[in-house]
C-alpha cells in the first residue's frame, strides 16, 4: 500500500509526514510524532483515553484516519500548556487531586478543556460536567475530583496564565 502525504498542524506545529492510508490519528500523533501524551486505551472508541481535539472538537483519535485530517489543527494534551504554564484544566486537576494511575487524564483533559471552551461562560451544574464528560472513563477516582475541578474552572477560580 502506497504511502499519502498528511499535513496537518499539531500543537500549533505544521508537520508533514507519510503515512499508510489506514493510520488512525492515534497511530500518526504517538508513532510518527513521538507526542504519547495520547494513550492507546480500548480501541473501540469505549474509554477516551485517546481523546484530542481536532478543529476545537473533542474527537477520539482510535475512531479516525489520520489521513482524514488533512490541513486540520489538532490538539493533543501537550498542547493544553502555553509557554510553560499549565492550562487552568491541568491546574484544577492537579489542586483537586483529579487523577491516579494517570492513564486516562490526557483525553479527561482534552474532554474537559473542550466540554468548557462549549459553554462560553455558563457555569454547568454536576450532572451537565459528568454528561460533558461520559465518553471518557476513569476507573481509579469515581469521578467526584475530576467533577470539582472542572467545576472550579467554570467558576473562574482559575485563569490563564
Amino acid at each position: 500500500m502506497e504511502k499519502q502525504v498528511l499535513r496537518f498542524k499539531v500543537n500549533g506545529d505544521e508537520y508533514e509526514i507519510f503515512i499508510h492510508p489506514k493510520t488512525l490519528l492515534a497511530e500518526a500523533i504517538r508513532d510518527h510524532l513521538g507526542l504519547t501524551g495520547t494513550k492507546r486505551g480500548c480501541d473501540t472508541v469505549s474509554c477516551g483515553a485517546c481523546t484530542v481535539m481536532v478543529n476545537g472538537f473533542s474527537v477520539k483519535s482510535c475512531s479516525v484516519l489520520a489521513i482524514q485530517c488533512q490541513d486540520m489543527e489538532i490538539t493533543t494534551v501537550e498542547g493544553l500548556e502555553k509557554n510553560g504554564k499549565l492550562s487552568p484544566v491541568q491546574r484544577a486537576f492537579l489542586d483537586h487531586g483529579s487523577y491516579q494511575c494517570g492513564f486516562c487524564t490526557p483525553g479527561m483533559l482534552i474532554s474537559s478543556t473542550t466540554f468548557l471552551n462549549e459553554l462560553n461562560g455558563k457555569v454547568p451544574s454536576d450532572m451537565e460536567i459528568r454528561e460533558g464528560i461520559e465518553g471518557n472513563i476513569c476507573r481509579c477516582t469515581g469521578y467526584n475530583s475530576i467533577v470539582r475541578a472542572i467545576d472550579a474552572v467554570a467558576q473562574g477560580k482559575y485563569k490563564e496564565e
